[in-house]
């Protein structure tokens, strides 16, 4: 484990299996899929930045690297993935065995070059706040003062602009200080981008262009238009606190019987359009604040009648949710639009109702968009997650933009897709599969918005080799992957990120223990999620929870160590002895199970799944439990009932909820006070280390997870009992003394092994 993590931090990959099937059929006897975890921009202080431009292989365009073959005396290189022979050009004269370049270091598998251009500066970053006004008073309240928070903490250099909406869109034109001015369209009504500059006066010197040439248009946008909407985020906080103070709920009046004429679809086209004229291939993001369900014009969700409910995951099942199909084939527009934009959209999703994350989830997903779930803006979840969209002194979020992925890989290497935050660029070739998963049919990708933890997860197919033998008679059974990443630094800068990496191929009967030593099985897990994940969202009556437990039990029969037919022989190598456990949280998290979960948190939890590394994804889905007592120190304690005691305190990490648990006699002792008392303070202390352990995890997290305290037998531990393994039920024969039970027919970890082990061997 220790050797997969050393690699993550020197080049942000991680791989299921670290060494490789050399055949179709054995890649797929493997069960988990060949595939890879990459965070792009993992931070690295001991990754040079080279400031020239990297040098290219003539035929298949990758990058110089260590793994290149250089002829020193003849100054040339040979690539490691399609064996071209290039020449050094004239500045890399002076190089010899002695003297090399950075990227020809064996440890610089991973740089970072820096486009040094003088007449380009820094391009500054810009955010359009788009607000939702439909909600109550209260709400509206906190809302306006963390976004006055907000401007405080923008970067000086950034641009800001200001949409808010109800039943109608108004876009307030902060560069005229002189009185608040705004213009407006209509809620019901779809709004172009050629539509939206029409009606902002951005023609009003410029003829509008015959045929809608949109090179003509943005030709047409004068800086002095521009400055209109979007202002220098140093001018502009009186101008934006000056409209944030006067702005008051929605004033459409709404029936008692009826929900708010709330227009989201139409304000965020318009706010798209407004980008989209005023700023194009620029880094920008809109910022889209929404407090309850789209009810009018494009996109909406629900209808304002309060008779129709919002739509469950039975209506979704059941295809009866008549809006759902209409309003998430809107938002695939809108996220192509911004995609061609190269612009980002961020969701702050805040309310007790659900807001329409499941539709908006492929706009958001698909741009590298933030996204924070909260039940109100007045709630730390949000306050303090849009803190830290803008601090980089306690947590640095890293935030850049306008990002380009390429992969090359070698020839026995085809690509079949990413799962995580991007979009297609459609650039398919030799390199790309013929099966697509997720965004597939391509080898270069758009990420409009990434940070420190964007991750993807690649999947990749085995091109058949005539004989596994092969392997050994080819140049080299080595194979290698080149992962590029261009994008905008949060400086301002543009940056291209290489990390170049090589695997080994195995095949044959004696490759079996170089599998099991190569097999890691974090990675193998999150692989699982996202897959199980992206099956439920895109085929139809797919079973999860049958296709993981087929999956493992495939698995443990192909490298578990057993007698044929005896299942107390069955035993499982340390490389692959937790995976078993990994699978049986998995089918019991909020990833698999959504019958709790309304569609937006499903949603929710998927996309950050799908955009954080191995290390958070694994505590998503199996938590993490410490346990403090007299007794000893904080110890991790097993992820099970069992640990639950009258005199201990659990400290529970599940991601998205960390719960501090306190055990009823260590309950009763505080509701006591003995806390405050000279001669307990040893207690007191045993009080406050659960907190302080749970914010240093907050502090580093993104969004920030929502904090319980609760007791024993109290309404709030079931955010604990619903994580631990049900070893004790209400079945059982007695509850553990000064322990607890769970009320439920889950099956425990038990009886889950004895099924697997009596099914591995058969």
């Amino acid at each position: 484990m220790a050797d997969f993590l050393e690699l993550e931090a020197q080049d942000g990959i991680r791989m299921p299996w670290n060494v490789w099937p050399g055949t179709k059929p054995e890649a797929s006897a493997c069960v988990i899929p060949t595939s890879a975890i990459y965070t792009p921009l993992n931070p690295n202080p001991n990754l040079p930045l080279l400031p020239y431009q990297p040098l290219r292989c003539r035929t298949c365009r990758s990058i110089l690297n260590p793994f290149a073959i250089v002829d020193f005396q003849a100054k040339i290189w040979a690539c490691p993935f399609c064996y071209q022979r290039n020449h050094f050009p004239p500045h890399y004269a002076s190089i010899t065995d002695t003297n090399l370049p950075a990227e020809l270091f064996p440890q610089y598998t991973t740089v970072e070059y820096e486009t040094l251009d003088p007449g380009v500066g820094a391009i500054p970053p810009v955010f359009l706040f788009l607000i939702d006004i439909c909600v109550i008073e209260e709400e509206l309240g906190y809302l306006k003062s963390a976004l006055s928070q907000a401007v405080g903490l923008l970067p000086e250099n950034s641009m800001v602009g200001l949409v808010t909406f109800g039943s109608y869109v108004n876009v307030h034109e902060l560069g005229f200080g002189h009185m608040p001015k705004s213009y407006v369209f209509r809620g019901s009504k779809g709004a172009t981008k050629e539509i939206v500059m029409e009606q902002l006066g951005f023609f009003v010197q410029k003829p509008k262009p015959i045929g809608g040439v949109i090179g003509g248009v943005r030709d047409g946008v004068s800086p002095q238009m521009i400055q209109r909407f979007l202002v220098p985020a140093s001018d502009c906080e009186f101008a934006i606190n000056t409209v944030l103070e006067e702005l008051e709920k929605d004033l459409w009046g709404v029936p008692a019987e009826e929900r708010a004429a709330r227009c989201t679809g139409t304000a965020l086209s318009v706010a798209a359009g407004l980008l989209g004229a005023c700023v194009p291939g620029s880094s920008a993001r809109i910022m889209a604040f929404i407090g309850g369900p789209s009810t009018e014009g494009p996109g909406a969700i629900v209808t304002k009648s309060l008779s129709e409910p919002i739509r469950s995951h039975k209506d979704l099942d059941k295809d009866s949710a008549p809006l759902y199909h209409k309003a998430v084939k809107f938002y695939e527009g809108l996220s192509k639009q911004l995609v061609n934009q190269g612009h980002v959209l961020d969701l702050f999703a805040c309310a007790l109702d659900q807001v329409g994350v499941a539709e908006l989830k492929v706009a958001v997903e698909r741009t590298g968009g933030l996204v924070v779930l909260a039940e109100s803006f007045g709630h730390s979840v949000f306050k303090e997650s849009l803190k830290r969209v803008f601090q980089s002194t306690d947590y640095d979020l890293g935030l850049s933009f306008n990002g380009i992925f390429e992969v090359n890989c070698s020839k026995d290497v085809k690509i079949q897709g990413i799962i995580g935050p991007c979009a297609s660029l459609e650039k398919n070739g030799p390199l790309c599969s013929d099966l697509a998963i997720g965004q597939g049919s391509t080898s270069a990708w758009k990420m409009c918005g990434l940070d420190k933890k964007t991750s993807f997860c690649m999947l990749f197919e085995i091109v058949q080799k005539e004989i596994p033998s092969a392997i050994g008679q080819s140049m080299s059974n080595q194979f290698y992957f080149q992962f590029l990443t261009y994008y905008q630094h949060s400086s301002g800068q543009m940056r291209t990120r290489v990390t170049t990496v090589s695997r080994r191929w195995v095949a044959g009967p004696g490759s079996l223990q170089e599998f099991i030593a190569g097999f890691d099985q974090e990675t193998a897990v999150v692989v699982m999620a996202r897959l199980v994940s992206l099956k439920m969202e895109t085929e139809a009556d797919f079973d999860a929870i049958r296709w993981l437990d087929r999956s493992l039990i495939r698995l443990c029969s192909k490298f578990g160590d057993y007698q044929k037919d005896s299942p107390s022989s069955f035993s499982l190598s340390p490389r692959f002895s937790i995976f078993p456990q990994f699978i049986f949280n998995l089918r019991r998290s909020q990833f698999v199970q959504v019958f709790n979960n309304s569609p937006d948190e499903t949603a929710y939890f998927r996309m950050v799944l799908n955009r954080e590394n191995v290390t958070n994804s694994v505590v998503m889905i199996q938590p993490s439990l410490i346990s403090y007592s007299f007794h000893s120190g904080p110890e991790p304690a097993l992820l099970d009932v069992a640990s639950i005691a009258a005199d201990r305190i659990l400290l529970l990490d599940s991601y998205f909820t960390v719960v501090i648990f306190h055990g009823v006699t260590v309950a009763q002792w505080r509701n006591a006070g003995y806390q405050n008392q000279e001669e307990h303070k040893i207690f007191a202390l045993l009080l406050q280390a659960p907190r302080d352990e749970a914010d240093t995890i907050i502090k580093e997290r993104f969004p920030v997870p929502r904090l319980v305290i609760c007791d024993q037998h109290g309404s709030q531990a079931r955010f604990l009992l619903v994580k631990l393994n049900p070893s004790a039920t209400y079945n059982s024969d007695a509850r553990p003394p000064g322990g607890d039970i769970i009320f439920t027919d889950d099956v425990s970890f038990e009886v889950f092994m004895d099924h697997l082990q009596r099914l591995a061997v058969q």
